[in-house]
This record gives C-alpha cells, sequence and structure tokens, in this order.
C-alpha cells in the first residue's frame, strides 16, 4: 500500500482508553524513517501528538499527551500503535497517522515533514 491506514477510532467516555494502530507503507523497512501521529479538531490546526523513529524507537510526544500516551511499533506487522488512557475531551478529533524520512529532530513536530499521509480515524472522547 502507498499510505498509511489507520484504525481504532471510536467514542469513549472521558477517563477512557483507546488503542489506535496504523499500518504502515512497508517503506518503514528501510532506515531513517519516522511515524508521527497527529490529530485536528473541527476548526483548528493539525497539530502533533506523537511519533516514533523506526530504527532507534526513540518516541517524542506533546506536552498535552505525555504521560498518558505511548506510541510503540511492531516491526514484523509494520505497525505503529498510539495506546491513549486518561482521555479528556480536548482529545478529541481526527487522528492521522504520517510517515516520513529524514526527519531531523527540530523538525519532527511539523506536519510539513511528512510526505504520507492516512485517512485518519475520529475519536471523540465524550459523555
Amino acid at each position: 500500500q502507498a499510505q498509511p491506514v489507520e484504525s481504532g477510532g471510536g467514542l469513549v467516555q472521558p477517563g477512557g482508553s483507546l488503542r489506535l494502530s496504523c499500518a504502515t507503507s512497508g517503506r518503514t523497512s528501510s532506515s531513517h524513517y519516522t511515524i508521527g501521529w497527529f490529530r485536528q479538531a473541527p476548526g483548528t490546526e493539525r497539530e502533533f501528538v506523537a511519533a516514533i523513529r523506526w530504527s532507534s524507537r526513540s518516541t517524542y510526544y506533546s506536552d498535552s499527551v505525555r504521560g498518558r500516551f505511548t506510541i510503540s511499533r511492531d516491526n514484523p506487522r509494520n505497525t505503529v500503535t498510539l495506546q491513549m488512557n486518561s482521555l479528556k475531551p480536548g482529545d478529541t478529533g481526527v487522528y492521522y497517522c504520517a510517515e516520513g524520512t529524514g526527519i531531523i529532530l527540530s523538525s519532527i513536530r511539523n506536519r510539513g515533514s511528512y510526505a504520507y499521509w492516512g485517512q485518519g480515524t475520529q475519536v471523540t472522547v465524550s459523555s
């Protein structure tokens, strides 16, 4: 597949958990790839959530999700998972998986650094 594919979104109550998965394109079998998760709420800019370096497994988080979300990868299956705990209404939005190569650390949170994007999966946190 040419683009990553997200799954696992849904409706959850505040304080609940969801697990998102990203089936990557397979390009990640080469080195220097980074997989990122971004989200976008209605009327807002698409914002960085988390990222993982494919080869080193180094992880990066936005301040708003650090300590609640965990990004990880499953090498044999070429998938990346975003485990989201202690969800808040402010976490509501469409979550996108993105792939990029050769991304320097200072640009890892910039959506323009990622070349390939999925269609997104809706996450709604509401009582």
